[in-house]
């Protein structure tokens, strides 16, 4: 096996190095109710090279304003990157057209508009998938737990976006290594300890799991859904 470049292995902040991909579509409801239609939506996923932390951002369309929306929420929330990689449009051989499409004709648009917030942008080889296997698993992990938790339900876009936070959640409490040489001790680091200090613990919830789901209000969907 080769070696991890460098961006992998130098001592930096979170969000420091940057790896940014897409996923979806995704389809929603465009309104709550009945007589609702389903859109399109898209998954913007930012994955921390040093530490493996990921952000994920709900994205309404594929279209360069959307994306950038979506960078400028990151960069709100985490702190300017100072470099920032992605894939190659002739990279996604099995995404889908429109995906493919919206890369290779934005992105000189994408890289002088992120260039402008004095952050570095940076494209992997084409033909070259194996350079973006830190965010293409970053992928694989956010799908995997949105199959099994939310299967073919119909959401809002709000709905998909806080199922999409709590997902987040959970790729950042995964165990990276134990804090300490005690048996006894079961506490592990994960991804949220260097974003927030400590590891991401949330409030027991009622079970919800048996409730028909017209009984239950949108926020108690979510719950039952997680």
């Amino acid at each position: 096996m080769g070696n991890l470049p460098a961006e992998r292995l130098n001592p930096a902040p979170p969000f420091y190095t940057t790896g940014v991909d897409y996923a979806g579509p995704f389809l929603i409801k465009d309104k709550d109710g009945r007589g609702y239609k389903l859109k399109k939506c898209y998954i913007s996923l930012f994955v921390c090279f040093s530490t493996r932390a990921v952000h994920l951002e709900l994205v309404s369309d594929l279209t360069t304003e959307a994306f950038l929306a979506s960078f400028r929420r990151f960069i709100g929330r985490r702190g300017n990157p100072a470099q920032t990689f992605s894939n190659n449009g002739k990279n996604y051989v099995g995404a889908s057209a429109k995906l493919k499409l919206f890369l290779e004709e934005n992105a000189h648009k994408l890289t002088r508009s992120i260039e402008n917030e004095y952050i570095s942008w940076s494209f992997i080889p084409a033909c070259s998938p194996q350079f973006g296997g830190l965010w293409v698993a970053g992928v694989q992990s956010t799908k995997y737990h949105l199959q099994r938790v939310a299967g073919n339900a119909r959401l809002s876009f709000e709905e998909f976006y806080t199922l999409l936070v709590q997902i987040e959640a959970v790729l950042n409490s995964r165990p990276m290594s134990p804090l300490s040489n005690d048996p006894s001790d079961f506490s592990a680091l994960t991804p949220s300890h260097f974003l927030i200090g400590r590891s991401i613990v949330q409030l027991a919830q009622l079970d919800l799991t048996d409730v028909p789901m017209n009984r239950l209000s949108h926020f108690q969907r979510i719950q039952q859904l997680q």
